[in-house]
């Protein structure tokens, strides 16, 4: 168990240097150091995403009983997968360090106080992302590997298989961040991210619900009535920042599919521009992708 943890706590911080050192060297892309953090840690991030749902399809696909029934791969993968969740707190740190450099809110040679701001504000603005990452470490995974008993694997499985949103929310991300909102692929990729993020986090409880009112020949009404308390909490708090994060991407979609663009409205006088710095508007757009800013006409992203 102890060498799977040790085994991701490797492979992601590896990856993602791996990744960073080829985008700044390999001849033909030679990108900046920025550039390069920014889209390895969304590289790293579709990667987990990717093997979390094949292997939450592997584990669903074989419980015959969603109680009862157990794979190998279960906890094994949530062992293998804590390490990303503290990784990506430091990956998403860093996205948001090199955004602040880039738009002139730091120099270059920023000193370590500048850093310290830095990571100030981003607990800040990231509060919501940077919690859920915290209690995934902390409160799923005792409850998922030690608490459970081996019981409900195939509800373990489905819950891997709520990352199949994440791609599809990364390039989003790098489309943002490279300018790309005129494109048709990033219409395209917005759309399905719509959707992916609707059926797989929105849907996933009342789901979840419904195949255990199966099981157990009762209402789906019902379910919520039957199931310990706990369990309706853990829920609860578990898909709670989902709609959050959902009314979000609704918001960009609409702004996206609506045609509202920056281009579209009066550039600001400079007078104008300093007041928004100065009011903390001009701030990059939140490490996690989302932006609770109404004015703000990137499609919302996770």
């Amino acid at each position: 168990m102890l060498a799977i943890l040790a085994a991701g706590s490797i492979f992601f911080p590896g990856l993602f240097l791996l990744s960073k050192q080829c985008l700044k060297t390999i001849p033909g892309l030679r990108w900046s150091e920025g550039d390069a953090v920014i889209v390895s840690a969304r590289l790293v991030s579709s990667i987990q995403a990717v093997m979390a749902s094949s292997a939450g399809y592997i584990i669903a696909s074989s419980c015959e009983d969603i109680i009862e029934d157990q794979h190998w791969l279960t906890s094994s993968y949530i062992m293998f997968a804590v390490p990303y969740f503290v990784y990506d707190i430091y990956a998403m740190f860093m996205c948001y360090w090199y955004k602040l450099r880039v738009k002139g809110h730091e120099e270059a040679s920023a000193a370590p106080q500048h850093m310290s701001s830095a990571l100030t504000s981003y607990l800040r603005r990231e509060f919501l992302m940077v919690l859920h990452h915290v209690v995934m470490v902390t409160v799923c995974f005792p409850v998922s590997v030690f608490w459970r008993q081996g019981k409900g694997d195939y509800f373990q499985g489905i819950m891997f298989m709520a990352e199949l949103s994440t791609p599809s929310v990364c390039l989003g991300k790098i489309l943002i961040q490279y300018k790309q909102q005129h494109t048709l692929l990033h219409k395209v990729n917005g759309a399905l991210m719509l959707i992916t993020f609707f059926i797989c986090r929105v849907l996933l409880f009342p789901y979840l619900y419904y195949v255990y009112g199966r099981y157990a020949s009762i209402p789906f009404h019902m379910v919520p009535l039957t199931v310990p308390w706990h369990c309706n909490l853990g829920a609860a708090l578990l898909m709670a920042p989902q709609l959050y994060w959902f009314s979000l991407i609704c918001r960009g979609a609409l702004r996206l599919f609506t045609g509202t663009s920056r281009s579209q409205r009066p550039h600001p006088t400079a007078a104008a521009a300093k007041e928004l710095q100065r009011d903390g508007n001009a701030l990059p757009q939140p490490a996690n992708g989302y932006s609770t800013l109404p004015t703000e006409p990137e499609l919302a992203t996770h």
